[in-house]
């Protein structure tokens, strides 16, 4: 679990500079602005005023958001399905997107709760993921039971999807286009999952996480995978 707070710990920061810091530098900027454009013009700055308080409450939504994925405390005190429809609650809230959340309870009691931890940063990724690229009007959660000893989670929108082969190519060479899969395939790792990502330009995206409850279930899932 200490890797995945420390990437956590890193997604964070990265999600701070490209939002609220940027959001803050631009108030900052703006409200410079309608200093001088009270003296010229008191309706205008009055009418900017109002849009600047917007955007410092939805700079705040944005913070507590970021927040909450960093180290959700429901998560340990509730699980992983309560944490997962927390952090769906907030994503509408924050963001207007819908998020659908579709865990069964069995699936989530076979888990230990470091497992459910890397879950739900794999979840947080994918879903993140989605929102910010795919456009999409829905995003869907689920988390079953794929057959005896492994779970499969599938984090699927129908947005406007991407060729996967392009991507590919930018994790291989680990460019920043590509940060997205690196770390949903590192969170894979950590839990010995197996990852697959399924996409086509205007046909939406389907990740898929198969995890292994047991060394014999990681080894029969991974012995398939080099068989294809």
């Amino acid at each position: 679990m200490a890797e995945v707070y420390e990437e956590a710990r890193k997604k964070l920061a990265r999600d701070l500079h490209d939002g609220p810091t940027q959001s803050v530098a631009a108030m900052a900027m703006r409200l410079n602005i309608t200093k001088r454009m009270i003296i010229k013009d008191a309706k205008a700055a009055a009418e900017e005023i109002v849009k600047l308080e917007e955007l410092a409450h939805r700079t705040t939504k944005e913070i507590r958001h970021m927040l909450f994925t960093l180290r959700p405390l429901i998560l340990e005190s509730q699980g992983l399905t309560a944490a997962v429809q927390a952090m769906a609650d907030k994503m509408m809230e924050t963001f207007s997107q819908k998020v659908v959340v579709d865990i069964d309870e069995k699936a989530t009691q076979q888990l230990e709760m470091g497992k459910q931890g890397v879950i739900f940063y794999i979840i947080d990724e994918a879903v993140n993921n989605a929102r910010k690229h795919a456009s999409a009007e829905s995003i869907i959660v689920r988390l079953r039971q794929f057959e005896p000893g492994v779970l499969l989670l599938e984090v699927l929108d129908n947005g406007v999807g991407f060729d996967v082969s392009i991507v590919t190519q930018s994790y291989d060479k680990r460019s920043s286009s590509s940060l997205g899969m690196v770390n949903l395939r590192e969170r894979s790792e950590l839990v010995n999952g197996l990852l697959q990502i399924n996409s086509k330009p205007g046909k939406g995206t389907k990740v898929q996480v198969y995890i292994p409850l047991t060394e014999e279930a990681a080894d029969r899932l991974h012995h398939a995978r080099r068989k294809r």
